[in-house]
């Protein structure tokens, strides 16, 4: 196996303990609640800390990625992780479980940016949108992990045993990064002086919206999906169950869509299709009768999840070695902070307005937008390149 597939299973390993840490919250979180003595504000509270540092350290962190180190920094990222994990686990109040997930959270939004830029030097040129779909498809692959295990163990053993799996993967995640990984040949091995370098600003600020939209799009389907279809007559059960059918057919389809890009060369005419079909076929849910629900959800899974790997290639394209840590921190920090704000926007939104099913069609206008943004990244791409 060439050593760039190791480095990406690797890479791969690392981000599955973050979506898996991630999900730990969610998928306990009748027992944080009763532990806790806390409500479903806490636990959504706790959800969102593990992202909320992204819009704060997303652009420092590939500055410290440079200074210190790109394996330095993930290490200590994956340090901080562990850390956190421990917080919760020995969590006496609520107050020290939100101390964790922000200690975590920290690490995972570090992890997260340096090791794309990572995948980015290793795959550059070569394979890069089946390698990035992949590497992508760590983070449904931890959380869908974490659905399974943490109930699983949490009602044989108890809350603190399900704990200590967090704790065992993150772990496991740091050793066999620590004693495998190596940057990619050419590549800074080490602390690098951090320069001042001049941005693609045009083409990354866009390929930094479709990624934020494209996934705050997916995330109003998760967020306000389940509370759409019990309002046409499922049952909670049933309609959570239908939500977890479509990310267990997204985590499927997402390498699928990383070797189209790279066998057809079509990268753009791909995403292109695949948030157009979103767009399209999200409000169609909101109409068409119940029993066909489950098929086009099906089908919209399929359809959205192939864009997942070709957008993540979209700044690797443009930016120049020198210029992937700092630009990936900006990449990140769009991402991030939009992350933060979409869903509570769209349930402000719903609120007003009386009814989930509004949110479900912001999130096909923002699918809708990353179409307008892909022709502003190739525009601006292609003037980047003449210059």
């Amino acid at each position: 196996m060439a050593d760039r597939w190791k480095m990406l299973i690797v890479l791969f390993l690392a981000r599955t303990a973050m979506g898996v840490q991630f999900q730990s919250v969610a998928a306990l979180s009748p027992l944080v609640q009763d532990r806790y003595g806390i409500g479903l504000a806490e636990i959504g509270l706790l959800i969102g800390l593990y992202l909320a540092p992204g819009a704060v350290v997303a652009l420092p962190g590939g500055v410290l990625a440079a200074r210190l180190g790109e394996k330095r920094i993930v290490v200590l990222a994956l340090i901080a992780m562990l850390a956190g994990a421990v917080i919760v686990a020995l969590a006496p109040t609520a107050g020290w479980l939100m101390a964790g997930r922000l200690v975590a959270g920290t690490g995972g939004v570090i992890l997260n940016i340096v090791t794309t830029k990572l995948l980015v030097d290793w795959f550059a040129g070569r394979e890069m949108a089946t390698a990035m779909a992949i590497f992508v498809n760590s983070w449904p692959v931890g959380i869908a992990a974490g659905l399974f295990v943490y109930p699983t163990v949490a009602e044989s053993f108890g809350l603190g045993a399900a704990r200590m799996i967090e704790l065992g993967v993150v772990a496991g995640g740091l050793a066999v990064f620590a004693l495998v990984f190596r940057v990619a040949p050419g590549a800074a091995a080490g602390p690098a002086a951090v320069r001042a370098v001049r941005l693609p600003w045009a083409p990354l600020v866009a390929a930094g919206l479709i990624w934020a939209l494209y996934n705050a799009a997916l995330a109003m389907l998760f967020s306000f999906g389940p509370t759409v279809l019990v309002a046409r007559g499922l049952d909670l059960v049933s309609a959570g169950g239908l939500t977890g059918l479509f990310m267990v057919v997204a985590a499927v389809m997402i390498p699928l869509g990383g070797v189209l890009a790279d066998r057809t060369g079509r990268r753009d005419m791909l995403i292109a299709a695949s948030v157009a079909g979103f767009a399209v076929l999200i409000p169609a849910t909101l109409v068409v009768p119940i029993a066909g629900v489950t098929t086009l959800y099906i089908g919209i899974a399929a359809v959205f999840a192939l864009a997942a790997g070709p957008i993540m290639t979209l700044p690797g394209a443009i930016l120049a070695p020198p210029q992937r840590a700092f630009g990936m921190g900006v990449f990140f920090t769009l991402y991030y902070g939009v992350m933060m704000v979409a869903p509570s926007l769209a349930g402000r939104v719903a609120e007003t307005l009386g009814t989930p099913a509004v949110a479900l069609l912001i999130g096909s206008g923002m699918s809708a937008a990353c179409l307008i943004l892909l022709g502003l990244y190739r525009t601006s791409a292609r003037r980047v390149a003449v210059a």
